[in-house]
C-alpha cells in the first residue's frame, strides 16, 4: 500500500451508527474508537494479571542459567497472544526464540507490525525495595523487573490490538516479541532474514523508548550508532622495576593515555581525528527546537544521572550533543598494578576499552577504519580490535505514518508530541529498517523515572491506559484507510 494515500472519508452513516467493519465497508477512525474509553478502564484487571504473570518469569537473557525461564517466557507470551484473539508461533533461532503473533484480516488490507522485547536485565535483590520478579502494585504503580522495559509496553499494545481484533477492524496486526534485545539482538537479523516472506508490512511500531519528561510525550525518529573497540599496547614480557628501567623503558599506560588525548579533547569532548566528522549532517533549527520542546531540563537530567557537572549547561547544546552529535568515550584503561598502595613497576602492556557513538550519515566500518589508521600511524605496534559496529538510524518525522503517530499520541495524552532523537542504539530497529523496507516509528511509553535497567524499575497505569488509547488510535487510522 502506498503511504501517500489519504484516510477513507467517513460516510454520514458511519458517523452516527455502530462501526461497520469487514465485508468491504470501512468505518471512520472515530467510529471505530467508540467504546474504547470503557474498554480501557474495564481491561485494567486483565492488564495487571498479564503483567504479573510476565514479570514473574525471570527471563534474563544475559544469564545462561535462565535458559528455561526464557523458554517459559516464550510459551507464556504465545498463550497471551492467543488469549487476545491472535494466532501465535514460536520461531527458533540459534539463540533465544522470537514469538510472533498475528491477526490476518485480509490480503488487501494494511498491515502494522509491533515490536517489543520480553527479555530483561538481571536484578540484584539487595538493591530492590520489593521482589524484582514479583509484580508489586501500589496504587497506579507497577514495580518489577521488566515492567517498563519492555513487558509493560508490550502488553499495552496487546490490549489495544485485542480491542481491534474483537471488533473486527479491517487491519492486519502482527506482533514480534524478541527475547535477546538485552544482549544486543545477536540472532534477530537471522530471524528476520529467514522469516522475510512472512513479515511484509506497511509500518513498524516500536515501543521501547523513553520520554524526555513525564508531562511531554515524545516520539523518537533517530538513534545513534555505536562502534566499540579495544586498543592494546605491549612493550615487554613482564613487570620491571621502575628504578632499574624507568626512563628508557616504554610505559604502555602513559602512551595509551597520550594517544587517547590525541583522539579526543577531554575538556570539550570534541573528536580530534581528522575526517571523523566529515559525514556528520548539521541539525536543522526546527529539529533542535523539537529536541528542546521535549521538556528536557538540564538540572533534572543531572540529578537523574548523578552528574555533578557538565561540559556545558546550555540546554540547546546539551540536547544537540546527546541526540545528534558523535562521541568518543573511554570506558576503561587497564594494565599495571591496581592493588593497595603503589607498586613501583613499569607494566608490560595496557589496554584501553573505547567506543564512539555515531550519527547520520556516518558509516560504522568507515569510522572504525579511520580511527584504527589514526592510532596505528602513531603507534605501529598497537593492536586495534573491533568489538561491535552498529549504524545510526534516521526515520521519518513527517509524512503519513509519522503524522498518524503524532495524532495517536495527541489523542491519548492530550498533547502533541515532540519529535526527538535517542542517544542510544536499538539493534532490532536497524535490522527491521534494512530488511522490511517500511517506516519504523518509535512510540515509547516509558518515563525517565521508571528506572530502565535500574533497581526498583516500575511502570504505571497512567502510561498503560494512555498507551492503549494511543495504539488503538493508530490501528483505527490504518483500518480507516482504503485497501490496496
Amino acid at each position: 500500500m502506498a503511504d501517500s494515500r489519504a484516510p477513507h472519508a467517513p460516510s454520514s452513516a458511519s458517523a452516527t451508527s455502530a462501526p461497520a467493519t469487514g465485508a468491504g465497508t470501512i468505518a471512520s477512525g472515530d467510529a471505530l474508537l467508540r467504546g474504547l474509553g470503557g474498554y480501557v478502564s474495564e481491561s485494567r484487571p486483565e492488564f495487571e494479571r498479564r503483567l504479573a504473570e510476565l514479570v514473574g518469569i525471570p527471563g534474563v537473557s544475559a544469564d545462561p542459567a535462565r535458559a528455561a525461564d526464557i523458554a517459559r517466557t516464550a510459551e507464556h507470551a504465545a498463550t497471551l497472544l492467543r488469549d487476545a484473539g491472535l494466532s501465535a508461533r514460536i520461531v527458533a533461532t540459534p539463540g533465544n526464540p522470537v514469538v510472533v503473533g498475528e491477526h490476518h484480516a485480509g490480503a488487501d488490507l494494511p498491515t502494522v507490525t509491533i515490536y517489543n522485547h520480553l527479555d530483561v536485565q538481571p536484578a540484584d535483590r539487595a538493591q530492590w525495595h520489593t521482589e524484582p520478579f514479583r509484580l508489586t502494585i501500589a496504587g497506579d504503580r507497577y514495580s518489577g523487573r521488566g515492567s517498563t522495559d519492555d513487558k509493560g509496553p508490550a502488553l499495552t499494545a496487546l490490549q489495544a490490538a485485542q480491542f481491534a481484533v474483537g471488533h473486527e477492524w479491517p487491519v492486519n496486526i502482527r506482533f514480534v516479541w524478541e527475547l535477546e534485545e538485552e544482549i544486543g539482538s545477536p540472532n534477530f537479523e537471522e530471524f528476520v532474514r529467514a522469516e522475510l516472506p512472512r513479515l511484509s508490512t506497511d509500518v513498524v511500531l516500536v515501543s521501547d523508548s523513553i520520554w524526555i519528561a513525564a508531562d511531554r510525550p515524545a516520539i523518537d525518529y533517530g538513534l545513534r550508532g555505536l562502534v566499540t573497540f579495544e586498543v592494546t599496547l605491549t612493550t615487554g614480557h613482564n613487570d620491571t622495576h621502575s628504578g632499574l628501567t624507568g626512563g628508557p623503558a616504554r610505559n604502555p599506560l602513559t602512551e595509551l593515555a597520550g594517544l587517547i588525548a590525541e583522539c579526543v579533547d577531554a575538556t570539550t569532548g570534541r573528536v580530534l581525528i581528522p575526517g571523523f566528522a566529515d559525514a556528520v549532517a548539521p541539525v536543522a533549527d526546527d529539529e533542535l527546537d523539537g529536541f528542546v520542546a521535549s521538556g528536557f531540563d538540564v538540572e533534572t537530567f543531572m540529578a537523574a544521572h548523578g552528574l555533578t557537572s557538565l561540559r556545558t549547561t546550555d540546554v540547546r547544546e546539551v540536547v544537540r550533543r546527546i541526540m545528534a552529535e558523535p562521541t568518543f568515550e573511554v570506558h576503561g584503561l587497564t594494565g599495571g598494578y591496581t592493588g593497595p598502595g603503589v607498586k613501583t613497576i613499569v607494566p608490560p602492556f595496557a589496554t584501553a576499552k573505547l567506543s564512539t557513538r555515531i550519527v547520520p550519515h556516518q558509516d560504522p566500518q568507515a569510522v572504525f577504519t579511520l580511527i584504527r589508521d589514526f592510532i596505528t600511524a602513531r603507534h605501529p605496534d598497537a593492536v586495534v580490535e573491533l568489538e561491535a559496529a552498529m549504524p545510526p538510524y534516521l526515520g521519518p518525522r513527517t509524512g503519513p505514518y509519522a503524522d498518524a503517530a503524532a495524532d495517536a499520541v495527541e489523542y491519548a495524552f492530550g498533547r502533541r508530541p515532540a519529535f526527538v532523537r535517542e542517544g542510544g542504539s536499538i539493534g532490532a530497529v536497524l535490522t527491521m529498517d534494512q530488511y522490511l523496507k517500511a517506516p519504523v516509528i518509535l512510540m515509547g511509553l516509558s518515563l525517565p523515572s521508571h528506572g530502565y535497567h535500574a533497581p526498583n524499575e516500575h511502570y504505571d497505569w497512567t502510561q498503560a491506559a494512555g498507551g492503549i488509547r494511543m495504539f488503538a488510535h493508530y490501528l483505527a487510522h490504518l483500518a480507516a484507510r482504503p485497501a490496496s
